[in-house]
């Protein structure tokens, strides 16, 4: 399956998809599909996750990069191949190539963490770090690719890539055959794309629902002007779906098949990563954990049996530990005060002492002694504090004042 620049608009079709599956047979490995109690009680019927979180290289970016590299005619391979990538599709890129024997550049933003460029390499492509921001990046990438003749394999604009995600879909269908609704992350809307194609041809009646980041929301605005449009300065921690324009390809496969788009906020992106990690025992990344964003958000609106892609877990640890208390303060668990005590000694301890008989976890405390805003014999204390939920917090916040202190909002 290799398109030229002319035909490079044209639909994909259930056949490719199928095609693709041969073509990924003893690449991709066929992803588990597990349940989620907590989610089935939520929704009031089945929820499963689908675990591309699991797949090689952390995400289902591997299955539509090999399949565009392997429809690369000879001369094509023999120029090798360059992408554009902060992580995800740039380490799917450095496997299929390696795999297949094709040389790979891959263009990373200075910024991107260092374990997912340790990644691609590890995988064997060849990293360049340019620009700040993807866009810049990208250019890069498609100046390399004018200047040497190596084919750019775009993460998610391209007919064969797009066949590739679909076999997510077919796997679906296999493993859960009574399916009522596909729930699916989408930045470029290649993966939403490749499933819809997949699903819709096969069992018309399933409803596929696609869910962005609120802060990097292009298919809203787009699917209403009935063309893609740019979101200026797409802003979002997951990173795996903040894209500023849809695809023109999927965009079309997208319009016609996919039911609806949501959009979530960050903090519910925060809670379903901290739900997958807690129930599901899954690491997701902001991106893949989208899906059960959306559903903790209106779990009534979807009608089961329910399927949420996990797309990837590929996660930074340190954006994990921020995101993780952030999830946990957006559940009430997490409570971060200021107050002023009087300095003397001991009055730390006997704060500390308050907070221990209120059950209240003390994770970080900062005491400041030095400054302008405190008089002669006060100090003002910082705390982070891990609680039970709300109410917990409301009876924390009562206790300090109940002991005297002044809570410093």
């Amino acid at each position: 399956m290799s398109y030229s620049t002319a035909d490079s608009l044209r639909s994909v079709t259930l056949d490719d998809v199928r095609g693709a599956q041969k073509m990924l047979t003893g690449v991709a490995r066929t992803t588990a599909m597990e349940g989620s109690r907590y989610l089935s009680q939520l929704v009031g019927s089945p929820v499963h996750l689908k675990c591309e979180n699991l797949q090689r290289t952390g995400s289902f970016k591997l299955r539509g990069a090999y399949v565009r590299i392997a429809g690369l005619l000879p001369e094509e391979r023999a120029a090798g191949v360059v992408a554009a990538s902060a992580g995800n599709h740039a380490q799917g890129v450095a496997l299929a190539s390696s795999l297949l024997g094709v040389h790979s550049t891959v263009f990373m933003p200075d910024g991107a963490p260092l374990p997912k460029i340790s990644a691609t390499r590890h995988y064997g492509a060849e990293v360049r770090l340019h620009g700040q921001v993807v866009d810049e990046t990208l250019a890069a990438a498609q100046e390399y690719a004018a200047e040497t003749g190596a084919v750019f394999i775009h993460p998610f604009d391209h007919p064969d890539v797009i066949a590739g995600q679909g076999t997510v879909g077919l796997e679906i269908l296999d493993q859960c055959p009574e399916v009522g609704t596909i729930v699916v992350g989408m930045g470029g809307g290649g993966l939403a794309a490749g499933i819809a194609v997949a699903v819709k041809s096969i069992r018309p009646d399933v409803r596929i629902v696609g869910v962005q980041a609120a802060g990097a929301a292009a298919y809203p605005p787009s699917l209403a002007a009935g063309h893609p449009v740019t979101v200026a300065n797409p802003a979002t921690m997951a990173d795996g779906i903040k894209v500023g324009r849809p695809g023109d390809v999927p965009f079309a496969i997208v319009r016609e098949l996919v039911d609806e788009v949501r959009t979530v906020g960050e903090d519910q992106l925060s809670a379903a990563l901290l739900l997958c990690l807690e129930r599901a025992k899954l690491v997701v990344e902001p991106a893949g954990a989208g899906p059960v964003a959306a559903l903790l958000a209106e779990p009534g609106a979807f009608a089961g049996p329910v399927v949420a892609v996990l797309s990837g877990g590929n996660v930074d640890p340190v954006l994990m530990q921020r995101v993780l208390r952030h999830g946990m303060s957006a559940q009430g668990r997490y409570l971060a005060v200021r107050l002023r005590l009087t300095d003397r000694p001991g009055a730390l301890a006997t704060l500390l002492g308050v907070l221990s008989a209120a059950d209240a976890n003390v994770l970080d405390v900062s005491h400041v002694r030095t400054d302008p805003r405190l008089g002669l014999s006060e100090a003002e204390v910082e705390l982070h504090l891990e609680t039970k939920g709300p109410a917990h917090c409301t009876e924390v916040g009562r206790a300090l004042r109940e002991a005297g202190y002044t809570v410093i909002d």
